[in-house]
């Protein structure tokens, strides 16, 4: 892949980041939200599920939130279900999680 520099003006620095992965979503039956974002939500099923590069729960509903862009650090999302916004942080454990910030 082809990396891209970009320099930080506050702290100078030259950073190198890859280029966001994007998917492709489909309508995955959630019906809590209208028509037109029921591809960015679903139900959480369980143990046995696994959330994707793309994915994360909100911590306040336990919906998973959907991207059509990987998520990264310092992302902002709104849950429409429960109304929560929230930014995407690193957890203890180096996988990602959210913080409510309304």
């Amino acid at each position: 892949m082809n990396n891209q520099a970009s320099t930080d003006p506050i702290t100078q620095a030259v950073t190198t980041e890859e280029p966001r992965r994007t998917f492709e979503l489909e309508d995955r039956g959630f019906r809590e939200v209208p028509k037109k974002w029921r591809k960015f939500y679903r139900h959480w099923e369980g143990e046995d599920d696994w959330l994707g590069p793309n994915e994360i729960i909100c911590p306040v509903c336990k919906v998973v939130i959907r991207s059509k862009r990987e998520l990264r650090v310092g992302d902002r999302l709104y849950c429409m279900p429960c109304m929560s916004r929230m930014v995407v942080v690193e957890a203890q454990d180096g996988s990602l999680a959210t913080e409510v910030i309304y």
